[in-house]
């Protein structure tokens, strides 16, 4: 009856029905986690948040952008697709395979820098025409780069003599968020950012209660807009505002704040005030629960040749090197964790498996209610999963906290490592980076994936010490529920980055079920 996209079904007269749509604006979108979560909910097959613009400055993040807002032009994505990302054919022949739905992706799309004359130009034209073409359905999504409100970002700063925080442009970029509420006068929006907002201040005045006055007040009203919590029982000042991803069945810990704001003519049914708040998961999602049936991998050599058995020798090396160094300043406490060294550099040594550093099967996810999300039984071939290479004297390191994670179920701070693994670093003694080098361990929620696992990937060792590595992109993907499927462009730094500052998708589905809750408060989708 259907055709596969939506363009075939315009084009070819086949029958829609026409049911509520949001047409839905995204900004500082990244490589679009949040659009991801909103547009999955659908009604008789269409997405009731319809992204009509994305909006993002990055040329990488970009691209990874565009190429979902492609499949997202489809009822069904198609086979040309799944041999892209398998690498069997090229971007070009992509496009060339569907040129209508490709246009359609790049009319829905923008690469532009926010709170530039340029952007304005262009951006302005497009909300007046999708606030016309919603029939006053329209949702605002996104948040401004975070970089000046996150407490390492402020910490660097105040180690820059020359940095004035009331000139920084990152303070105030949501004042273009606020631009733009002004104009498309949205039913909805969601801001999200990241805690250290709450306490980021410039010349003595709150950044957060500034946010909050100018977000109630957008829209040309006082009070134009109601800001209602997402959580029942927040803790804190402004907790009501704080999402603590665990607890939503996301396998990571990560908090971030996140306001939802309904324009207050939309308030009129007063049931939809109560009730509203996510719904929190008994059951915790775990790093195994995703990564633990992956094929195994190993690291590349970083700064020399790298091969299998190269690799092979210096991973004996090192754990070997973890192993005395145990012995020679910490036996008393450390005596639990060398013999499991010693065990592991047998084990590797002896290994008849030659560990490839990419695995593109397809792999299983131990959960179900994350498997229904993630998995994409079409795949070819799992994209985005590669090592990095690692500096052979960084190996010890992770072979020694990967070990002591395995025995301690815990990642070791910086003052439990034998002296003799200890990196030429100058803040390694002083307490403000015990977690230099850190591991995920299988049974509980990873920690914050950041944009800092581009850096060196110190932060995000594998929990199998027989890897001795850091996260993949993939992996990094799963733990921030990036469905298999979407595939992220550019160089390997820089899909790290976009995994790093993105929304959880499924967590930014979860939000958008209460979000159509509130704008439509009879509805049982």
């Amino acid at each position: 009856m259907f055709g596969k996209s939506w363009y075939e079904d315009v084009v070819k007269g086949n029958f829609v029905t026409m049911s509520r749509i949001f047409k839905t604006v995204d900004l500082f979108a990244g490589p679009g986690g949040l659009a991801e979560g909103f547009s999955s909910i659908r009604r008789e097959g269409r997405p009731i948040f319809d992204i009509a613009l994305s909006v993002e400055k990055e040329p990488s993040a970009f691209r990874t952008l565009r190429l979902r807002a492609f499949t997202r032009q489809f009822r069904e994505i198609p086979d040309a697709y799944y041999r892209y990302i398998a690498g069997e054919i090229s971007r070009d022949e992509l496009i060339q395979a569907h040129p209508a739905e490709w246009k359609a992706a790049e009319e829905e799309t923008a690469l532009l820098e926010l709170g530039s004359d340029d952007a304005k130009a262009v951006i302005d034209q497009r909300l007046d025409a999708i606030r016309g073409d919603g029939n006053d359905d329209t949702v605002l999504i996104g948040g401004p780069p975070c970089q000046a409100y996150s407490l390492v970002g402020r910490a660097r700063n105040r180690g820059n003599s020359s940095y004035d925080p009331a000139a920084d442009h990152r303070h105030f970029l949501y004042r273009e968020y606020i631009r733009i509420l002004d104009r498309l006068r949205p039913a909805a929006f969601i801001m999200e950012n990241v805690k250290g907002i709450l306490s980021s201040k410039v010349e003595g005045e709150s950044i957060f209660e500034r946010v909050l006055a100018d977000l109630r007040n957008a829209g040309g009203a006082p009070d134009g807009y109601t800001l209602l919590p997402l959580v029942n029982e927040g803790k804190g000042r402004h907790g009501e505002h704080i999402i603590r991803s665990e607890l939503y069945g996301i396998p990571q810990r990560r908090h971030r704040v996140i306001l939802v704001g309904i324009r207050s003519d939309r308030l009129a049914v007063p049931s939809i005030l109560t009730n509203h708040w996510l719904s929190a998961d008994a059951t915790t999602r775990s790093v195994a629960d995703v990564l633990g049936d992956m094929p195994k991998l190993r690291s590349g050599l970083s700064r020399q040749a790298d091969s299998e058995v190269a690799w092979r020798a210096a991973a004996v090396d090192a754990f070997e090197a973890a192993a005395r160094a145990c012995r020679a300043d910490r036996a008393g406490e450390l005596g639990d964790i060398a013999p499991v060294l010693d065990a592991h550099r047998a084990t590797i040594d002896a290994a008849k498996e030659k560990l490839p550093r990419s695995d593109r099967r397809v792999t299983a996810v131990r959960d179900n209610w994350l498997s229904d999300w993630l998995i994409d039984d079409r795949l070819r071939a799992l994209p985005n999963h590669e090592t990095r290479g690692h500096m052979v004297t960084d190996l010890s390191r992770y072979a020694f906290a990967a070990t002591f994670a395995e025995r301690r179920g815990r990642s070791p701070k910086a003052s439990e490592y034998p002296s003799a693994l200890a990196p030429d670093h100058k803040n390694w003694e002083s307490g403000k980076f015990a977690d230099r080098f850190r591991v995920q361990t299988w049974n509980e929620p990873s920690t914050t994936i950041t944009s800092h696992i581009s850096k060196d990937g110190h932060y995000f060792i594998h929990p199998d010490p027989l890897q001795c590595r850091s996260l993949t992109v993939r992996e990094a993907a799963r733990l921030q529920t990036f469905p298999d499927n979407y595939f992220f462009e550019g160089n390997r730094t820089e899909q790290y980055v976009q995994v790093g500052n993105a929304v959880p998708p499924l967590l930014a589905r979860q939000i958008a079920e209460v979000v159509l809750g509130l704008l439509e408060p009879d509805t049982d989708d």
